[in-house]
């Protein structure tokens, strides 16, 4: 795995408080219904995805995940003003305002959405696997799932053929303890979701999901595997999500201690301490990186303010290659 230096943790403060940011800002516009539809954020589950970038080879490695997808891509790559535009609906957005908020994809970065459908990128994380190794790639393929998605029958079918043909990709249940409102405790008869992948012989494991070392060196692990030949891995990664499933989300199963208590762990904080503690920035540099985090926010909210809208043809252009549309009829 590469060194975890004073970089390493200047860069996760600097990334991970821009996710949180960015997406407190997309939470105040939604309110404002600039933002429509549904918004599911990612706030408190940041770790997961900084120790997993730290883990991966950007060059080839890929990843898929479902609708609390609006950092990843950042984090692969892409330009953030473009993500941002396409949840306002912008034709500057990285699906042409047509994605919207749980359906981004950057396919130029190795980011492959971004899904509605609970459980549906499972299989598809697999398929992706499958064009590297067919290809003769070596690159490894992250799919992400929740909690709830890993009940899926599909989640099964999956794992069987990935064990089977060996597959390159890592398998990682971001467990943030509720599917939707229902806690994991009472969606199946134990908690250990990482068992799982006993059942296929497949690797697998809990990690430490609010801490990005644990993250980054047990999905280094998995993808030193697969880069091997020798197949998948299966990790649940315990994490906690600060705001509720999605904007509409009342969150009467848990009470506010209780996330209180997991706001102790926040891994941004925890970033942050081994920053001070170790000395790595000065009061002043950390200001500099929080004023820097601000202004890229409001760089990306302006850029997406001021993008027009998709034109109507456009309805049509991404559908039909022929330019006077003949399956087409008026009244």
């Amino acid at each position: 795995m590469k060194k975890i230096t004073k970089d390493t943790y200047i860069n996760w403060y600097r990334d991970m408080l821009f996710w949180r940011k960015f997406e407190d800002k997309l939470a105040a516009v939604y309110i404002q219904q600039k933002v429509r539809g549904f918004l599911h954020l990612y706030n408190g589950q940041e770790a997961v995805l900084a120790g997993s970038l730290h883990a991966m080879d950007l060059s080839k490695d890929k990843m898929i995940t479902a609708y609390r997808n609006h950092v990843q891509p950042i984090g692969m790559g892409e330009d953030p003003k473009k993500v941002m535009a396409e949840l306002y609906g912008k034709a500057t957005g990285t699906s042409k305002g047509m994605g919207g908020s749980m359906h981004i994809f950057s396919k130029e970065f190795g980011f492959y959405g971004g899904h509605g459908i609970v459980g549906g990128q499972i299989p598809l994380g697999a398929g992706i696997a499958f064009a590297d190794k067919y290809k003769g790639s070596d690159g490894v393929t992250l799919t992400y799932f929740g909690d709830g998605a890993a009940r899926q029958g599909s989640l099964h079918e999956t794992f069987n053929m990935a064990m089977n043909w060996k597959l390159p990709v890592v398998f990682i249940v971001e467990d943030n303890g509720y599917a939707m409102g229902t806690s994991v405790e009472r969606t199946a008869n134990h908690t250990d979701i990482w068992k799982l992948g006993l059942g296929y012989g497949m690797p697998c494991g809990p990690v430490d999901g609010m801490n990005p070392i644990k993250v980054a060196e047990a999905v280094d692990e998995a993808i030193q595997r697969a880069r091997r030949g020798e197949g998948p891995t299966f990790l649940q990664v315990k994490t906690y999500r600060y705001r509720g499933h999605s904007m509409s989300d009342a969150q009467h199963y848990r009470t506010k201690e209780e996330v209180e208590e997991y706001k102790k762990l926040d891994p941004i904080t925890q970033v942050l301490d081994v920053i001070k503690e170790k000395n790595y920035a000065t009061e002043e540099e950390i200001e500099a990186i929080n004023k820097e985090v601000k202004d890229l926010v409001k760089e990306c909210e302006k850029f997406a303010e001021e993008s027009p809208y998709p034109e109507v043809n456009q309805l049509y252009d991404v559908v039909y290659e022929q330019e006077d549309y003949p399956f087409i009829k008026s009244k």
